[in-house]
């Protein structure tokens, strides 16, 4: 047997459960692997009474598996037989009276689940009961799973009275009892023995050749408590521990002043801590932990506050700098950790993180305690923040890069996601905008199912990592976004757990800060009172933790329009419409924001009624702009549905460029996947090829980031990310896989045609923040047209007029393209120009042609010709012959007598001849040119500019030299 197997047996032997539980009770009373016939029958009456009048009574299920020799942890259940909220027959348990169901295992437990090896031995069996939807589940009391001891041949005993909650292990038993009460104590041997019953260390009964003893006993002081019986049979001897705690009244005593909900340290002394519990209508709580190494003891029961809603304790002879584990029992009934603690063990998950991502992670407290436990550490070494003076990115322009650290690198940490700015750099991101990481249930997760909001989860690495990321980001000019979902959480929260209604495994109606039901739709887990005063400063101390100790720049605020009291049940149409107490709530969340950190994000995931987000948006807030059907239909080639003009705030009439438009998000279906699998075609040209499909990628990419306001692209988008969001592990489609881990998309990087688009983002994304040219991408002039196969972006700013204009056809179209001015147009994308007159060009577009126009030349240092201060003149020129191969003429029109200069430029925008400088009178003008007579030299094959000023107006107009 390895040593793991032999400790838990040691432990099971040490305190053993009783087979007259009130929760559970099972027959027989010592059961063996061999046991032809086991009965197993719980009481929905106790525990968390998920059961309690439950009905209907036939549908009741056991989820049932086997702790084993060869489980690694405490809770590591082997041979599970049936799939959670399932309903298979085998499974079903009897109704057996009221509140009863019982199960019966045949055949022995070894046949039952399947031990083939004959070194494996059940320790335990592990039992929950439960709905067969999986949504009510009877549990112990604090939640935790129900398990039965399975007994070797020879002399066991144990104590059936006082019960026991059929918990793991647990040094002690609550049993509310005062001084003065008698303690019936009954203890049973598993064979005829010699049995002795102790309390407090003196004898109370001998009982010769007995299977039972019995004793009454008067509890004379209060403090810790100590029954032991003990079997003999011949050498044999066994001896079951039952100990429990006789509290001392509850003191009232004001707060400490100072001091807070959650962990309290001393600035001063390092040795002691104060915890504070806000719990009104909670009669008693003690404290549980490292320090009194687990054990309920007088000393560690909490102070209540006067008013009644607080509890609170100092802990002292503590040692400073060290990690030490507790929890809250609370009225003899729930176990559970604090809402405020910056990290947490987790006896489910905390075994799969590697220690490479988390060296020295802290070890659960096995055998001593159930569920979620919660660290405080005094004296922790601080963290040197290397950037202490970060500027933020101008919120109007941010250019945000959402991520999933799950599904980007293949280490899944916060220290590989560092490792990788400087790829985000080359993108010309300035904002990564990370999905929750706040302490959440399991692992591999998308982190919107949040327990502990002030923790960082540990599967992405250490608290330390976390702000090496922050710290570098800065470094790097990117600010970071924590994605936050603060409309509900789990039941693990303590927030959910102190107050919860197992029967209808909900929230209690007296919860402080949950509602009992959510207050709107697509509401998931348990959602917050954002009305109530205890959920409000909850919610802004989260926001004064994460934007001060962790310097992060500003919150994604997750499914934002659930914040809101006003009950819109299951209707998601009266649920968008104006809710003044919801703009009320949003208000004072962003003041807080403004108060812990000037300038910080307040971003809303939103998506309600256009008046409501203008007015958040006025008040400074940033909402989200889901774009995302529009530009898959247009990708694909269709013209309905393909409108993605209101991805821009000119198109929603706001008066504020703070709508985050974005063509992809976590939650959305990939464009290329959808143009890869549906996209048209017409002859040879087909969308579903994957380099034309990247093209297509590429007309997505120019709208939106052209499009002025703040941006948003999802991780690989740049590289045309194919797998779709529903992809399942083994490469089929599945709604039900949404959420499963995606396969990383780091070996196309290299790609050419996908490194095509990389660069079409990071041109473009440069050119927006280029200080020269930014305030056009906070402009709200101009507009789209976007309801054809031709779609156009047009924004006439003075720093930068932009013409971003497409064919989504699958077919080739000659359009009269506008513009806004006429003149040298510059192609940013293909380093070309055009000269635009009467305010059209006539361009032919194949399918899937784009272009990026602007009124200066981007990619070269502005000459005069691109001064953003100089006029335009229509002089109507011509240039014959075009191509020129040798000699030809100029021919133009003076709308007014003046100085005229006539210069040859090339691509960049350089003089390199001058043609004419001198008078000219008002009227038809001509010049003869030759290419080997310019007073340089002889020019080479290739595209120039022919610049005529006049007055200090200016027109051009393009050339070719063969």
């Amino acid at each position: 047997m390895n040593k793991f197997a032999t400790l838990i047996l040691s432990i099971l032997l040490c305190t053993v459960f009783s087979s007259k539980a009130q929760l559970l009770a099972w027959s027989p009373e010592f059961i063996q692997e061999g046991s032809p016939n086991i009965e197993i029958t719980v009481d929905g009456a106790f525990g968390n009474k998920a059961l309690q009048g439950f009905t209907p009574i036939t549908d009741v299920y056991v989820h049932i598996g086997a702790i084993t020799t060869a489980s690694t942890t405490a809770n590591d259940w082997k041979y599970s037989k049936f799939t959670w909220a399932t309903t298979p027959t085998t499974a079903n348990a009897q109704n057996i009276g009221t509140n009863k169901w019982k199960y019966t295992i045949v055949g022995g437990l070894r046949a039952y689940f399947g031990l083939t090896s004959p070194t494996e031995k059940v320790l335990k069996i592990a039992i929950l009961f439960r709905s067969g939807n999986g949504n009510i589940v009877q549990r112990n009391t604090d939640g935790s799973d129900m398990y039965i001891p399975v007994y070797d041949n020879g002399v066991y005993a144990r104590i059936d009275v006082p019960t026991r909650t059929p918990m793991f292990n647990l040094g002690y038993e609550t049993i509310n009892k005062v001084i003065n009460d008698n303690i019936a104590i009954t203890a049973k041997s598993s064979q005829v023995a010699d049995i002795k019953l102790y309390f407090n260390g003196s004898l109370l009964s001998t009982n010769t050749n007995v299977t039972q003893a019995t004793a009454n006993p008067t509890i004379v002081a209060n403090g810790n408590q100590e029954i032991v019986a003990e079997a003999t049979v011949g050498a044999l001897k066994h001896s079951d521990t039952l100990r429990f705690l006789v509290a001392p009244p509850v003191t009232t005593a004001p707060l400490p002043i100072g001091v807070q909900d959650g962990i309290n340290y001393d600035r001063n002394d390092h040795t002691k801590v104060t915890l504070v519990v806000h719990a009104p209508g909670k009669n008693r709580i003690a404290v549980l932990g490292d320090f009194n190494n687990w054990i309920e003891t007088s000393v560690h029961q909490m102070n209540k506050t006067p008013d009644g809603n607080k509890f609170w304790i100092t802990i002292t002879g503590l040692t400073s700098g060290v990690e030490y584990g507790f929890q809250y029992k609370i009225d003899n009934a729930i176990i559970t950790g604090d809402a405020y603690a910056e990290k947490v063990l987790d006896p489910w998950n905390d075994g799969f993180i590697p220690a490479a991502k988390y060296p020295s992670l802290k070890a659960y407290p096995t055998g001593k305690t159930s569920g979620i436990v919660s660290v405080f550490q005094t004296n922790k070494t601080p963290y040197n923040w290397q950037i202490t003076n970060f500027n933020r990115p101008n919120k109007k322009n941010l250019i945000i890069y959402e991520m999933l650290i799950r599904d980007f690198t293949a280490a899944q940490s916060y220290t590989s996601i560092k490792d990788t700015l400087p790829y985000l750099k080359r993108l010309g991101i300035n904002c990564l905008q990370l999905m929750p990481i706040n302490e959440f249930d399991g692992n591999l997760s998308w982190g919107y199912n949040p327990a502990y909001f002030f923790a960082p989860d540990k599967f992405y690495g250490t608290e330390n990592a976390l702000k090496q990321l922050v710290d570098e980001c800065h470094r790097l000019g990117i600010a970071v976004v924590l994605d936050v979902a603060l409309n509900h959480t789990t039941g693990a929260n303590p927030l959910a757990a102190m107050y919860w209604d197992a029967s209808s495994n909900k929230p209690s109606s007296n919860n402080p800060w949950l509602n009992v039901d959510a207050r709107h739709p697509f509401n998931v887990f348990n959602d917050f009172n954002h009305e109530s005063v205890v959920t409000k400063e909850f919610t802004a101390r989260f926001i004064r933790h994460w934007l001060t100790n962790y310097k992060v720049d500003g919150f994604r605020w997750d499914l934002s329009k659930g914040f809101t009291q006003v009950n819109s049940g299951s209707d998601v149409g009266a649920w968008g419409n104006y809710d003044a107490s919801r703009i009320t709530i949003w208000k004072r969340y962003y003041d807080s924001m403004m108060v812990a950190s000037a300038n910080s994000y307040c971003i809303l995931e939103h998506f309600g009624g256009n008046t409501e987000e203008r007015e958040l948006s006025d008040y400074g807030m940033l909402l989200w702009g889901n774009a995302n059907y529009s530009f898959r239909e247009a990708a694909k080639g269709n013209t309905a549905g393909s409108d993605f003009s209101a991805v821009s705030h000119i198109t929603r009439g706001w008066s504020q460029p703070h709508l985050i438009g974005y063509a992809e998000s976590h939650d959305e279906e990939r464009i290329m996947y959808d143009a890869i699998n549906f996209g048209r075609s017409s002859g040879p040209y087909n969308i579903k090829d994957t380099v034309t499909a990247l093209r297509r990628a590429e007309q997505v990419a120019a709208a939106l980031a052209m499009t002025p306001g703040p941006k948003m692209i999802w991780q690989f988008g740049e590289l045309g990310y194919h797998y779709s969001i529903n992809r399942c592990s083994n490469g089929t489609i599945d709604n039900n896989c949404r959420l499963t881990e995606k396969p990383l998309f780091w070996f196309e990087k290299n790609n050419p045609n996908r490194q095509k688009l990389f660069d079409v983002y990071a041109k473009l994304f440069s050119l927006r923040t280029n200080p020269l040219y930014e305030p056009a991408f906070l402009s709200s002039t101009g507009g789209f047209t976007a309801n054809g196969t031709i779609k156009q972006m047009v924004i006439n700013d003075a720093s930068l007029r932009i013409n971003v204009v497409g064919n989504y056809d699958v077919m080739a179209q000659t359009v009269n393209v506008q513009f806004p001015t006429n003149g040298l147009w510059f192609d940013v994308l293909n380093n070309t120009f055009i000269t635009v007159s009467s305010n059209i060009s006539s361009i032919t577009f194949q399918p899937g042609d784009y272009f990026v126009f602007v009124d200066k030349n981007v990619n070269s240092v502005p000459t005069s010709i691109f001064n953003p201060g100089y006029n335009l003149i229509d002089l109507n020129i011509t240039i014959h012959p075009n191509p020129l191969q040798s000699a030809g003429f100029i021919q133009y029109n003076l709308p007014e007598n003046g100085n005229v200069q006539i210069l040859v430029l090339d691509i960049s925008g350089r003089n390199i001849a001058n043609l004419f400088k001198g008078f000219k009178t008002k009227g038809k003008q001509n010049l003869t040119i030759d290419k080997n007579k310019f007073n340089t030299t002889q020019l080479s094959k290739g595209t120039y500019f022919l610049q005529i000023d006049v007055n200090g107006k200016k027109q051009t107009k393009k050339f070719t030299i063969l």
